[in-house]
């Protein structure tokens, strides 16, 4: 591609004679013209285009500060140009371009100050909106930022009451410095996503990520998750081992997929493990389909086979039964997040815009759940089970979204059938099968009261909802109610009630309401005056008094500060990071070996792979995977026995 090279600007100096020279009379001290001459050397503008010239075009006050409102809100500088416009009655009368906007916002981010610490006075700002806010960073000798976690009131309380499981990825480019983005989510009481904190970083060592979960510990008050959902980067898994060593810390299955067809390159091995992977089996079961896996394909001395089956209590289902983990199986629910804050933040931005279109993408999620609330308590669902008793105790205890996934579970019910009973005492032990399928069978523990019951499939244990083996023992004692022991709070739709009473109630801006509410009357008042030549020069006299009198007030109060509270403990100001080059986003500066998918050799891809015609089409890998990860996302609930 040729250099391009900038065009010169266009010469606009002729030496032009015209001239007026002002005197001032020494007696009466007024000015007086002592010389005018209007003769140009060249064409005089129109007049109409005399509020283009550079002399004439300024933004006022009030005109900056509603660009700067606008573009909290992601809009852009043109479509806010052209808002101006419409207001204005046509881009004519508008008194400045676009280019004089951006000029303007250029100005105000060197009038900022240095970018890593106005982002510091920034949270600094937020916390005295809002005092539970928590942030921390971290900068070297030197004074370069080089990491910075924060997390708001709001999100402590999510992690209070939904903090159990936890899933955490890495996204890029969405800073100029490219500072890795590190998002902790987890899902709420209506199965949507909610995120509990968030932190930029320099690098993704191992020694970065113990400090983000020491920072994630103790601005959550010392609680750990119980289950961990993350890819498998080695410097994660150890960090988790050190900073949560209880935690149960589960592999992306969605990745370990992937990895297994890069590594392995036959779509029937795949398939195989993904079987392994998410088989309900028991562990003798699992041992046996592995190794006849392994033997058929003959990858028993392949280092990646032999790293899987030593981390296989991290993602084999056989190994993690019983264990807590919401349904998450795949960290799709980070990428869907990503993909959320990338509509909100650009690799443009600076880290200041960065925490203000951040703070935006936060509002956006916590508006869904306010919605979701609003579908809970406006009306109540149909009843479509022969289960209607039991089908309404779930419809008065769960949220709509859990409600609607446990209702399939309900229908299942009604297949299966309690086929002996042992009586020992304290406590009966049911066996149950599907009707018409003899052989398969579960036993459910559970009291003579029927408050506690237990399942050998340990569903309930995994999901937190009763199974459908479960909800036969209910039938069968005639149970009308689901027991309190079988309904888990974080799924209920007074989840968060206790966390937001003990916490208060957090203002995210009492400043940004008042400056719209003010708004929206002053708006009306220009629609009702400017119809009277009296109503407006009533409201202009008015608006000028108050203006002048609140400005003489501001000039007055010698506590009035425009540059934000001062730094920390006396430190310098922190200083803006370089431009990273980590290893997600694509700077790692050589190109990469392009390999064949199915062989993994150089110099074809897989629709030219000479060993394409022995193998199945791989794009069924794919649909494999795909229809997993969708799967996930769809949260389904609970996998159909067989």
């Amino acid at each position: 591609m040729p250099n391009r090279q900038k065009r010169p600007r266009a010469e606009t100096r002729c030496g032009c004679p015209v001239r007026m020279l002002l005197r001032m009379d020494d007696e009466s001290g007024r000015w007086h013209v002592s010389f005018f001459s209007d003769a140009h050397n060249h064409h005089v503008l129109e007049l109409q285009f005399s509020s283009m010239l550079p002399g004439h075009r300024r933004m006022s006050e009030a005109d900056i500060q509603q660009m700067n409102d606008m573009r909290k809100g992601g809009i852009g500088v043109s479509r806010i140009h052209g808002f101006m416009a419409s207001l204005a009655g046509g881009y004519h009368n508008v008194p400045y371009t676009t280019r004089d906007m951006h000029n303007v916002n250029a100005k105000q981010r060197r009038e900022g100050g240095v970018d890593a610490e106005s982002c510091l006075r920034y949270l600094r700002e937020c916390k005295a909106n809002d005092p539970a806010l928590y942030y921390k960073e971290v900068v070297d000798g030197e004074g370069v930022l080089q990491h910075l976690f924060w997390c708001d009131g709001t999100s402590q309380i999510d992690y209070q009451v939904f903090g159990d499981v936890v899933a955490f990825d890495a996204t890029y480019k969405k800073n100029v410095y490219l500072s890795p983005l590190v998002v902790f989510s987890g899902v709420n009481h209506h199965n949507q996503t909610v995120v509990f904190a968030a932190a930029l970083v320099a690098d993704e060592k191992e020694e970065t990520y113990v400090w983000l979960l020491q920072q994630l510990q103790t601005s959550m008050k010392g609680k750990a998750p119980v289950s961990i959902i993350t890819d498998g980067d080695r410097q994660i898994k150890s960090a988790i081992e050190q900073v949560f060593p209880e935690a149960h810390h589960r592999l992306c299955a969605w990745h370990l997929l992937r990895n297994a067809t890069s590594n392995i390159g036959k779509p029937i091995f795949t398939r195989m493990f993904r079987d392994c992977m998410l088989g309900d089996y028991e562990v003798r079961t699992f041992q046996r389909k592995w190794f006849e896996m392994v033997e058929k394909f003959g990858v028993a001395d392949k280092r990646w086979v032999q790293d899987m089956y030593e981390r296989r209590h991290s993602w084999a289902t056989a190994h993690i039964r019983g264990k807590f983990f919401a349904e998450f199986r795949t960290t799709s629910r980070c990428e869907g997040l990503h993909a959320v804050i990338s509509r909100y933040v650009k690799s443009r931005y600076s880290y200041t815009e960065f925490l203000r279109h951040f703070h935006r993408c936060l509002m956006f999620v916590r508006a869904k759940e306010v919605e979701a609330d609003f579908e809970c308590a406006k009306g109540d669902p149909v009843m479509t089970t022969n289960l209607k008793q039991l089908e309404r105790s779930a419809a008065d205890n769960y949220t709509r979204a859990i409600f609607y996934l446990f209702v399939p579970i309900l229908d299942r019910a009604c297949a299966m059938r309690v086929v002996d009973s042992e009586d020992n005492g304290s406590y009966f032990i049911h066996t149950v099968s599907r009707y018409g399928t003899p052989g398969k069978e579960w036993r459910v523990v559970a009291t003579s009261d029927t408050r506690e019951v237990r399942c050998t499939c340990m569903r309930m244990e995994c999901f937190g909802v009763p199974c459908e083996h479960i909800i036969a023992v209910l039938v069968l004692n005639n149970v009308h109610e689901i027991p309190r022991s079988l309904i888990l709070p974080r799924w209920t739709k007074d989840a968060k009630l206790v966390a937001v009473e003990s916490m208060g109630v957090i203002w995210d801006s009492v400043q940004l309401t008042q400056h719209w509410c003010l708004m929206d009357w002053y708006r009306k008042v220009c629609k009702i005056a400017c119809h009277s030549t009296e109503k407006f020069q009533f409201a202009r006299d008015i608006a000028v008094l108050m203006l002048k009198h609140f400005e003489d007030e501001d000039a007055g109060n010698s506590s009035f500060q425009h540059e934000g509270p001062p730094t920390e403990g006396g430190r310098p100001p922190a200083q803006n990071p370089p431009r990273r080059s980590t290893k997600g986003n694509g700077g790692h500066g050589g190109k990469k070996t392009q390999r064949c998918r199915l062989c993994r050799e150089v110099g074809h891809n897989r629709t030219t792979c000479p060993e394409r015609r022995t193998m199945e089409p791989s794009s069924s890998v794919a649909e494999d995977m795909d229809s997993m990860d969708t799967d996930m996302v769809g949260w389904s609930l609970y996998r159909r026995c067989s």
